[in-house]
């Protein structure tokens, strides 16, 4: 490994993390409301997004502000009373919306990626008469 290298792997895979992380936390409650160090262990457990207190809970936080997930307590027959989230309607209207965007996203970027002699063009689809040179409206 190159000087630098691990410094250049933790900062990309911190852009990664950054942009996702919100919608995975979302997906971790999509079948039942979880409490704050649940969240943090199921994210551990994947390895790519396992992150820390400090970056989960101001999360957890902006998301209830945003209303995307509501809090309720609950006691716990370890220790003090948990608060648990929960995902309202709004949450999970932005969880599908973003599951229905992923597949492309992460196409697209795996195009990218890709070397180029197995790289294939996006499956995209064009109405009839667009892609052509400007202003013509002629089919590509």
């Amino acid at each position: 490994m190159e000087p630098g290298e691990s410094t250049k792997q933790a900062r990309a895979t911190a852009q990664l993390r950054k942009g996702v992380l919100e919608y995975c936390v979302l997906a971790l409650m999509r079948d039942r409301p979880r409490y704050g160090v649940e969240i943090l262990h199921a994210l551990e457990e994947s390895g790519a997004l396992a992150t820390g207190q400090g970056t989960v809970y101001p999360l957890l936080s902006r998301l209830r502000r945003d209303d995307l997930v509501a809090t309720t307590w609950q006691e716990s027959a370890a220790g003090p009373p948990r608060r648990y989230y929960a995902l309202t309607d709004t949450g999970l209207a932005a969880l599908d919306e973003f599951s229905r965007l992923w597949p492309g996203f992460r196409e697209a970027v795996d195009g990218f990626l890709a070397p180029p002699a197995t790289r294939h063009p996006p499956s995209t689809t064009r109405p009839p008469g667009t892609g052509g040179p400007p202003g013509t409206g002629a089919p590509a």
